[in-house]
């Protein structure tokens, strides 16, 4: 295997910047837990502010943000109306069931990673009907993961806002890498979320990050959320350790991280044109390649997922990673630390490895 290991799996491999690593060292620190460590106070403040909310909580993870939101809004046995192949319906071990005590109303999202308004209006239940759960919050997701990270619009948000508003109900944003969609979209990130009563993001993504979430709103609601941080055993004591890199990711300037996501979404697309132009790789349409994740299939649907075992392990050997993905694909995620000339590389070892995953489709 190659020295260099180019590792596409997620842009969660990222190593800290060297001002991230000496924010760190010398952090001003306090309890966090009674509320006074200055730099977590300051991470908060500056969140709030990029995204024009009232204030934040820092939080140790992208799913504990989502899920002291969802614990700040929804009353047990109450209903969740999201994407039924986002986040927090995919991926959190079923929190909202296990921890918050809500069921969830799942609706398709279309190829633009939205789902539709009219659909999101006909899901609310009748709060009229013993039989039924009330629907208490709606979520979005955005950039939305299992559409290849498209950005979802203010427009569109707003819309989806207002349908749930005119029932009384909140809307939450898993904004994970909502940052990626402002960039992309060429729009202030508090724009894309105006509309919204609550929004989670992660510093541990694309921002480079070694841990840690950030969640905003007002303050009323931060405050549900902070006590839901604690009954999860998310209670931090001199957390500014850690949310000093934060700070740093979240600076305007060079030193931020916000700006640089345009170079991830250049090297994405680089990554998806060659790509498809390969005979073998499948299910890509490059221009549809917004922000920084890349998902694609190899070989034929008849020949099952043994091409795609044959083709990531290859990958592996000739030193690059990428990860399966659903409905037989893989994705592949630029980051902070991946330049062009990786892209470069990258596409050779993919040439490589279709050989060898092709030949594992037609013998299967």
């Amino acid at each position: 295997m190659p020295d260099h290991l180019i590792d596409l799996r997620s842009d969660t491999v990222t190593q800290p910047t060297p001002q991230m690593r000496r924010a760190m060292a010398e952090a001003e620190v306090g309890d966090d837990v009674f509320g006074d460590d200055p730099t977590v106070i300051a991470l908060e403040e500056r969140a709030a502010d990029l995204l024009g909310k009232e204030a934040g909580l820092f939080v140790a993870s992208g799913t504990m943000g989502n899920l002291v939101c969802q614990m700040a809004h929804v009353p047990r046995g109450g209903e969740i109306i999201a994407e039924a192949e986002s986040h927090i319906v995919h991926d959190e071990a079923a929190g909202h069931a296990v921890v918050v005590g809500a069921s969830v109303r799942t609706l398709p999202a279309r190829a633009d990673g939205t789902m539709d308004p009219a659909a999101i209006r006909a899901a609310f239940r009748d709060p009229s009907d013993s039989h039924e759960p009330i629907t208490a919050l709606v979520c979005l997701e955005n950039t939305h993961g299992h559409s290849m990270g498209q950005p979802l619009t203010t427009d569109y948000t707003a819309e989806v806002a207002a349908i749930a508003h005119e029932r009384g109900v909140p809307l939450h944003v898993d904004g994970a890498r909502i940052f990626n969609a402002a960039v992309a979209l060429g729009v202030p990130a508090r724009d894309l979320v105006g509309a919204a009563d609550s929004v989670s993001f992660c510093l541990s993504k694309g921002l480079a990050c070694p841990v840690g979430s950030v969640v905003v709103g007002a303050r009323e609601f931060i405050w549900k959320a902070r006590r839901a941080r604690k009954l999860l055993g998310g209670g931090m004591r001199q957390a500014g350790v850690i949310a000093a890199a934060g700070s740093v990711a979240l600076r305007d300037g060079p030193e931020g991280m916000i700006d640089r996501l345009a170079e991830d979404h250049q090297n994405a697309s680089r990554l998806a044109h060659g790509l498809a132009a390969m005979p073998g790789i499948e299910g890509l349409d490059p221009d549809r390649v917004r922000t920084d994740f890349v998902l694609f299939q190899v070989g034929p649907p008849d020949a099952g997922t043994r091409p795609r075992a044959a083709f990531l392990d290859a990958l592996a050997q000739d030193g690059v990673l990428m990860v399966e993905y659903p409905h037989r694909q893989i994705r592949a995620v630029t980051h902070h630390g991946i330049e062009t000339t990786d892209i470069e590389r990258v596409l050779s070892a993919c040439r490589r490895a279709l050989a060898a995953a092709l030949t594992a489709g037609v013998t299967r």
